[in-house]
């Protein structure tokens, strides 16, 4: 796990080292343990490594072929590269024992097709001396990064955002991500960031450069790789997850698990010791007041005498408001709650004990895990004219979590787009009327809150939202040093799930009906049987009424640049904040964008 930078100049002049270099200093946190910097004529390469896989400096990086041909950098880890290396061991003497290698040599064996025997994570560049050429890829599911910045002169690189900055001619904000970000809370664009100059390559993506000609293709389609309602039993769910595990525990350094006390994170925890026969494990979880709604200690105390090395954090009011700032800058795009800021603060603590986490990412949107999925399945039974089963689980529904929130995400669902947009900016009051008026792309809610049925709308949040998690759990544990791996995410486990049917993923009013039914006999029943979903949550409402945080917001709403960026009404802000310091109201997610969007221009663009 580390960081990749690079230039390539099209007019052939000398790439310079100090530019190189200056780009890696600025993702330093992503691998402290080595770095390494190739030039070659109009080709430079920069890389920082975090040293996870053989420890020694064989595994130093820029790589060459034996022949020095080829050059790689590699960001990211593959998790079943002894497999590989097995097959290729005949014709390639391996020097070390780094799945880097493995790329390369797989990629001098079969091309751009190695891509798909690769069960990782990762993103790469291999330069080719002879060719002249560029060839470099990006994981199925978007887990590791690539951001870039094209110009008629040049093509510059790297793993986070901060790395290219120095290149870029004009500071520009996107509104369209603007945009879906302060109405649908979405901010993630499968090609484009907050910045309008900068891109990503997509997820399951390769590009390759050639005379100056750059030219991408996806090499994985998920969608293409999908079975129609093909049943899974969940013994053999339990055992492409306990696979994918065993997996994901090789390393050279120690390795611990995020535990939230939700389903996800707990199945990974007792998979690992019932399954894997991990018997010295950490764990690490967020904790808040007993009495505070958002703790979940409850579930997290369930693993007391199971865990051998349990460690949690209680961020304070004090603490977010110290460090909020610093945090918006490690995160370079806004963020639409603060619960990514709890994440942060378990990767910090994990830090101290660790060097690699796993965590239960991915789950949710497999096996539709938010209650929002709920509203799509009934879509999909009236659709299906299921109406016996559509009213069946309904009450089921009801009965189980004592409230109607299915009913109102399935009427959502049947809002045309205009409506929706309507809906969401009476929701968000503070967002400014003409902005909204000035935005008629309505990108967002196209692709994503139109659903066919369930599977569908599972497939568009691979494509269209898992990937902004996937961002923060990188930035947030990268910026400590911790290379942060996700077992539900190993495709063979995701390929399977999506094409099984709608009701092993919801079935009498619960979600993730596979998962639970696959790890009953090993998880605390306090935690299967649970009903809610927090995920990352934290008391943002009471932290926004501090006397720190009361002060900074009427300042920073009142500030002329928040007035005239456009966004927002100050007047409007002003007046729901007032409601919220009385208790009257909690806007607490509009105040962080507020807050979030007003630091981002002032840190970025301004």
């Amino acid at each position: 796990m580390c960081g990749i930078s690079g230039i390539i100049n099209f007019q052939n002049e000398l790439v310079k080292e100090s530019e190189i270099r200056e780009m890696m200093e600025k993702m330093k946190h992503r691998g402290p343990d080595d770095e390494g910097v190739f030039i070659h004529n109009r080709v430079g390469i920069g890389f920082v490594r975090l040293s996870i896989l053989d420890l020694s400096p064989a595994g130093h990086q820029p790589m060459f072929s034996k022949d020095e041909n080829l050059v790689i950098a590699f960001n990211g880890e593959i998790f079943n590269y002894i497999e590989i290396r097995d097959v290729l061991k005949c014709k390639y003497q391996f020097i070390t024992d780094t799945d880097t290698e493995v790329v390369l040599a797989s990629y001098q064996e079969w091309g751009e097709k190695c891509l798909d025997r690769l069960n990782g994570m990762f993103a790469f560049v291999i330069f080719d001396k002879r060719k002249d050429e560029i060839f470099g890829a990006r994981d199925r599911f978007g887990v590791k990064p690539f951001y870039y910045y094209l110009t008629e002169e040049k093509l510059v690189f790297a793993s986070e955002i901060k790395s290219l900055m120095p290149h870029l001619k004009k500071k520009e904000a996107n509104d369209k991500l603007i945009y879906d970000y302060l109405l649908f809370n979405r901010n993630n664009h499968p090609s484009e960031t907050f910045f309008r100059d900068i891109k990503k390559l997509e997820h399951g993506s390769y590009f390759k450069l050639t005379k100056n000609d750059l030219i991408i293709e996806k090499w994985y389609v998920l969608k293409n790789r999908l079975k129609s309602n093909q049943s899974l039993s969940p013994e053999d769910y339990r055992k492409l997850l306990k696979d994918s595990l065993k997996l994901r525990l090789r390393a050279d350094v120690k390795i611990g698990v995020t535990l939230s006390g939700g389903i996800d994170s707990s199945a990974v925890t007792s998979c690992l010791i019932e399954d894997c026969g991990v018997d010295d494990l950490n764990t690490f979880s967020v904790v808040f007041d007993k009495n505070d709604p958002n703790d979940e200690s409850d579930y997290i105390d369930e693993y007391n005498g199971i865990v051998k090395y349990m460690h949690s954090v209680s961020p304070t009011a004090d603490d977010f408001f110290n460090e909020f700032e610093n945090f918006i800058w490690i995160q370079s795009e806004p963020m639409p709650n603060t619960g990514t800021y709890i994440q942060f603060k378990v990767m910090e603590l994990a830090s101290k004990h660790v060097k690699v986490t796993l965590d239960g990412q991915g789950a949710d949107e497999q096996l539709a895990g938010y209650h929002y999925f709920f509203g799509s399945y009934y879509l999909e039974l009236l659709k299906q004219f299921k109406i016996r089963l559509f009213f069946a689980e309904i009450i089921a529904y009801i009965k189980k979590h004592k409230k109607i929130d299915a009913l109102k995400y399935l009427s959502y669902f049947l809002f045309p787009q205009k409506l929706q947009v309507r809906a969401q900016g009476q929701k968000y009051r503070s967002v400014n009327k003409s902005f909204i008026k000035r935005n008629k792309n309505y990108y967002i809610n196209k692709v994503l809150f139109k659903p066919k049925n369930l599977n569908d709308y599972l497939l568009q949040h691979f494509e269209y939202k898992l990937e902004h998690l996937l961002r923060y759990e990188d930035l947030n544990s990268m910026c400590f040093s911790i290379e942060s791996r996700v077992p539900f995410l190993d495709y063979r486990l995701v390929e399977a799930t999506l094409s099984t049917p709608s009701n092993q993923k919801i079935k009498n009013g619960e979600t993730k009906h596979l998962l639970r039914e696959s790890v009953k006999d090993i998880l605390p029943k306090k935690i299967i049987n649970r009903k809610d979903k927090k995920g990352f949550s934290n008391p943002r409402e009471k932290w926004f009424r501090s006397e720190k945080f009361k002060s900074y917001i009427f300042d920073l709403i009142n500030s002329e640049s928040f007035k005239n960026r456009g966004y927002f009404d100050s007047a409007i802000a002003n007046s729901q904040y007032k409601k919220h310091l009385k208790g009257k109201e909690d806007v607490s997610k509009e105040i962080w964008k507020w807050i979030n969007l007003e630091i981002w221009f002032r840190k970025f663009i301004d």
